[in-house]
C-alpha cells in the first residue's frame, strides 16, 4: 500500500441526478462509514457482507443528511486494492457535498485528481498505460475510441510493450553472459544472435511507431478546417456536416468573424470540425482578427476543406487560399456548381496541380455523402474500423517509443562493428527504461503527476 491515508471524492458528475456517488479509499474508510450510516437492519457496515448494497441513512449527529444505498468492499480485490466504500445518495450538488464534507470531518482527506486511479498503479492493479487507457475512456467521444481504449485497458499495449522488453532483456543477459565467461566462438555466435534480435526488437518498434498517426487520429479524431473566401459556402457546408444550423449563414460577406468549432460523428470517427472567418484583406478590426486565426488553425489542422465559388473567376484571395494547403491534406470543393462555372478546367489544373476537387452544391446537400467518403478514403482507404493492431496513440508513449528505437539503432550499428560486447550493454539499458517508462516499470513521480493530473478528482 502507498500509504495509510484514506481519500474521500464525489464521483459523479456536478449538478441534478437521479444518484450521487462519494466514494472512499484506504484502511478507515469502513470505519468512518460506520459512524456515519445507520443501517434500517440491525447489524452495522463493518458486519454487513462483502460487496452487498446495504439500505440505510446518512447522519451528522442528530441530523438526517441523506436516505442511501451503501457498499463496502474488502481489499485487495478492488479498484484500488485497498478498502473502499461507496455511498450512493440522491444526485444534487448539496446532497453529495454535505456526506463528502461529513467523511473528511470524521478524519479521510479530500483525494486529489486521479488519486483512486493513481492508487490502482502504485498497488499493482494497473500498469501506466491501463492507467491512461482509464481517463481516455472516460473522454471517449466516438465508438472507434472507447472501443481503443477498452482493448489497452485490457492490457493489449502493455503486452505487447513487455514482449519488446522481454526480448532486449534476452539480449542484455546474452551478453553479460558472455562478458563473465568469454569464448572466442560463443562471442562470434553471440554477434550473430544479437543482430537479429536487434532487427526484430527494430521492426516491432517501427511498426508501433508507423501506427502511431493512425492511432491518434482514432483517438482524438481528424481535425479539419473549413477554409475559403468570404461568401462561398463555408458556414453552409458545416451546418450540412452536422445535420443542424449550427451557423449563421447570410449572403453577406463576414458573417463569420470568428472560428466556431464543432464535432460530427464520422461512421464511429470524430471529425472536430473548424469553421473559419472568410479570407480575405479586410478594415474591419475584429474581422481582421478572425482571419488571422483562420490561418493560425491551418497549421494546428490534420486536414482542410478548402471552398472555392466556381461561378466566380479566381482572384488573388483564392491564390493565397491554395499556396497555404498546397502541402497540406486537402479536399477541394468548387462550390455553387448549380451556377455557370467560370473558372475554366485548364485555369484549376494549372492552379491545383494534380490536387483532386470535386464540383458541388453544397446548399442542396447532396455531395455531403462525397465528402464524407473522400475523408474516409484519405485517412482509413475507406474503410473506419478499429482493427486488431495495437494502436499507439499517446504522445507521451509515442516519444518514449522514438527514444528507445534511437537506442537500438545505437545497438545494431555496434553490432555490425562488432564494437565490445560491455559498450552494448549501454544502450540496451537505454532501450529498456525507456520502454519502461510506457508501462511504468521505470517512471518518476513528475511523470505520474503529470499523468494523473489529467484525471477528474474521484477516479
Amino acid at each position: 500500500m502507498i500509504n495509510s491515508e484514506t481519500i474521500s471524492a464525489i464521483s459523479t458528475a456536478t449538478g441534478e441526478a437521479g444518484i450521487g456517488i462519494v466514494r472512499m479509499s484506504g484502511e478507515n474508510s469502513i470505519k468512518i462509514a460506520n459512524e456515519i450510516f445507520r443501517p434500517m437492519g440491525k447489524s452495522t457496515l463493518i458486519e454487513a457482507e462483502n460487496r452487498k448494497l446495504t439500505y440505510g441513512h446518512i447522519y451528522d449527529g442528530d441530523k438526517l443528511l441523506d436516505e442511501v444505498l451503501i457498499v463496502k468492499m474488502l481489499a485487495p480485490k478492488t479498484y484500488t486494492r485497498e478498502d473502499i466504500v461507496e455511498i450512493y445518495c440522491h444526485g444534487g450538488i448539496i446532497s453529495v457535498r454535505n456526506i463528502l464534507k461529513l467523511t473528511i470531518e470524521k478524519g479521510a482527506r479530500l483525494a486529489e485528481a486521479g488519486e483512486f486511479t493513481k492508487r490502482a498503479f502504485l498497488n499493482g492493479r494497473l500498469d501506466l498505460t491501463q492507467a491512461e487507457a482509464v481517463i481516455d475512456l472516460i473522454k471517449s467521444k466516438s465508438e472507434v475510441s472507447y472501443d481503443m481504449s477498452i482493448k489497452q485497458l485490457e492490457g493489449s499495449l502493455s503486452g505487447k510493450i513487455n514482449e519488446i522488453r522481454n526480448e532486449v532483456m534476452s539480449m542484455a543477459a546474452l551478453i553479460v553472459a558472455n562478458i563473465d565467461f568469454p569464448e572466442d566462438e560463443i562471442v562470434e555466435a553471440t554477434y550473430k544472435s544479437l543482430e537479429k534480435d536487434a532487427k526484430n526488437v527494430i521492426k516491432s518498434l517501427n511498426e508501433l511507431i508507423d501506427n502511431s498517426s493512425r492511432g491518434k487520429l482514432l483517438r482524438d479524431g481528424i481535425n479539419t478546417v473549413i477554409l475559403g473566401k468570404p461568401n462561398v459556402g463555408k458556414s453552409s457546408l458545416l451546418n450540412s456536416l452536422l445535420r443542424d444550423e449550427r451557423a449563421i449563414v447570410t449572403d453577406i460577406p463576414g458573417t463569420t468573424r470568428d472560428v466556431i468549432t464543432d464535432f460530427v460523428n464520422l461512421d464511429g470517427i470524430l471529425l472536430k470540425i473548424t469553421d473559419t472567418a472568410g479570407i480575405r484583406e479586410t478594415h474591419d478590426e475584429v474581422e481582421r482578427i478572425g482571419v488571422s486565426r483562420a490561418k493560425e488553425a491551418i497549421n494546428d489542422s490534420d486536414l482542410i476543406i478548402a471552398i472555392f465559388d466556381g461561378s466566380k473567376s479566381f482572384t488573388e484571395e483564392d491564390r493565397e487560399i491554395i499556396s497555404l494547403i498546397e502541402n497540406r491534406k486537402s479536399i477541394i470543393l468548387l462550390n455553387k456548381a448549380d451556377l455557370e462555372r467560370k473558372v475554366s478546367d485548364s485555369e484549376i489544373k494549372e492552379l491545383l496541380g494534380d490536387k483532386k476537387y470535386f464540383d458541388v452544391s453544397i446548399l442542396s446537400g447532396k455531395e455531403i455523402k462525397t465528402i464524407e467518403d473522400e475523408i474516409k478514403e484519405m485517412f482509413f482507404k475507406g474503410e473506419i474500423k478499429e482493427s486488431s493492431d495495437v494502436y499507439v496513440n499517446n504522445l507521451r508513449h509515442i516519444t518514449a517509443l522514438k527514444e528507445a528505437k534511437s537506442a537500438m539503432d545505437e545497438v545494431l550499428v555496434d553490432i555490425e562493428q562488432e564494437m565490445f560486447l560491455d559498450l552494448l550493454e549501454v544502450n540496451l539499458e537505454v532501450a529498456l527504461a525507456s520502454l519502461g517508462e510506457i508501462t511504468g516499470d521505470t517512471t518518476t513521480e513528475d511523470v505520474l503527476d503529470k499523468v494523473f493530473s489529467e484525471f477528474c478528482i474521484g477516479k
